[in-house]
C-alpha cells in the first residue's frame, strides 16, 4: 500500500480556457481548450506524486467524463483505484478573462450517488490492513457527492483512528464540522470556511490565529493550515502558530487548484520529517508556483523548488 492515500468522493474532469472578455449573450470566442483530471484529493494525489511521494488516488468515477479522468490520472502517472457509480462524473469550466485577467469558474452538478456507492467505499477502508501495512495518511478532500450523508468523512476520519492511519482533511459545511468533531490529524481550511465553521467574522491575523489555535486545543485537529488567500497562510500546532505572507507571482492563469498543492506541499513535507513551519513554507512555495500554470495544470516541482527560499515563515503566538 501506498504511504499516502487520497479519497475524492466528488471529482471533476476541469476544462479550462480563456476569453478576452466574458459579456452576457455575447457569443464568447474562446482559446484552446485544457483538460485535467480534478477534484481535490485528486489534484493532492497530482502534485504529490510529482514531488516523489509514494501516493494513490482513490475516487468515484462514471460515464464519459469519469472515463477522462481515469485516463489523465494514468497519462500523468499518478496510481489510481477508480471506483464505479452509474451516475457521470461532473465537469468544471474555467475561463480566465484575459483582458482582467479575473477568472470566472462554472461548476457543474455533480452524480447522485445510491447508498450502496458510497457504502462500498468505506467497505474498501475497513478492507485495508492497520499499520505497519496500509497507509500513514488518509486524506480526504473536496465536496461530497449528492446522496452522501453529511457524516461520511466522520465515518471515515472513525475508520482511520481505529487503523492507526493520519486523517487530513479539506472540506467545508456539515461534512467538515462532523469529521471534527471525530478527530483529525490535519485540517486545512480556507478563510472562509473557518468563518462558517466557527460562526465567527474572523476580521484581523490575531482572529485567524486564535481560531485555529482553538482547533488543536480542543482536540479536533493535530495540525490546522490554514489558506488565507492573498493574505498567505498560517499553521496551527500544539507548539505554537506560525504565518507567512503570500508571494508576490502573476494570477493571470487562474486560482483552481492553489489550496490543493498547499495542502498537497505540506503533507509531503510532514513525510519528509518537517517541522509545521517548515512544511508551511513549502505549502506557501506550492500554492504560488500553481498560480503559474493554466487552468489545473498545478504547480511544477522546478517551480516550488525556486520559490521556496523566497517564503518568510514567522512565529505568531506563543504556545
Amino acid at each position: 500500500m501506498p504511504a499516502i492515500l487520497t479519497l475524492t468522493p466528488n471529482p471533476a474532469l476541469d476544462l479550462s480556457t480563456t476569453a478576452e472578455r466574458v459579456l452576457p449573450t455575447h457569443k464568447l470566442r474562446c482559446g484552446p481548450v485544457t483538460r485535467y483530471a480534478g477534484g481535490g484529493g485528486v489534484n493532492v494525489a497530482r502534485l504529490l506524486h510529482r514531488l516523489g511521494a509514494d501516493v494513490a488516488a482513490w475516487t468515484l468515477t462514471g460515464g464519459p467524463a469519469g472515463a477522462k479522468v481515469q485516463q489523465l490520472l494514468e497519462r500523468e502517472g499518478v496510481p489510481a483505484l477508480c471506483l464505479p457509480i452509474a451516475d457521470d462524473t461532473r465537469e468544471n469550466l474555467s475561463v480566465v478573462e484575459t483582458a482582467t485577467g479575473q477568472e470566472f469558474r462554472f461548476v457543474l452538478p455533480g452524480p447522485t450517488l445510491a447508498a450502496a456507492e458510497w457504502q462500498a467505499v468505506l467497505q474498501r477502508l475497513e478492507s485495508l490492513p492497520s499499520l505497519p501495512s496500509a497507509p500513514r495518511w488518509l486524506v480526504a478532500s473536496g465536496s461530497l457527492a449528492l446522496g452522501m450523508p453529511d457524516d461520511f468523512y466522520a465515518q471515515a476520519a472513525r475508520i482511520a483512528q481505529r487503523k492507526g492511519w493520519r486523517f487530513a482533511l479539506d472540506s467545508s459545511g456539515p461534512a467538515l464540522a462532523a469529521a471534527l468533531q471525530v478527530g483529525v490529524a490535519l485540517v486545512k481550511p480556507s478563510l472562509r470556511e473557518l468563518r462558517e465553521l466557527t460562526g465567527q467574522a474572523l476580521p484581523d491575523a490575531p482572529a485567524w490565529q486564535a481560531a485555529a489555535q482553538e482547533l488543536v486545543r480542543s482536540g479536533q485537529a493535530e495540525l490546522v493550515a490554514l489558506s488565507l488567500g492573498a493574505q498567505g497562510g498560517l499553521i496551527a500546532g500544539r507548539d505554537g502558530v506560525w504565518q507567512a505572507p503570500a508571494l508576490a507571482v502573476p494570477t493571470t492563469t487562474g486560482t483552481t487548484g492553489a489550496g490543493d498543492c498547499f495542502l498537497a506541499a505540506i503533507l509531503w513535507a510532514l513525510e519528509q520529517g518537517a517541522a509545521p513551519p517548515e512544511a508551511l513554507r513549502w505549502g506557501m512555495a506550492a500554492g504560488a508556483a500553481t498560480l503559474l500554470a493554466p487552468g489545473t495544470a498545478l504547480a511544477q516541482v522546478a517551480d516550488v523548488q525556486r520559490l521556496w527560499p523566497q517564503v518568510v515563515v514567522q512565529a505568531v503566538q506563543a504556545p
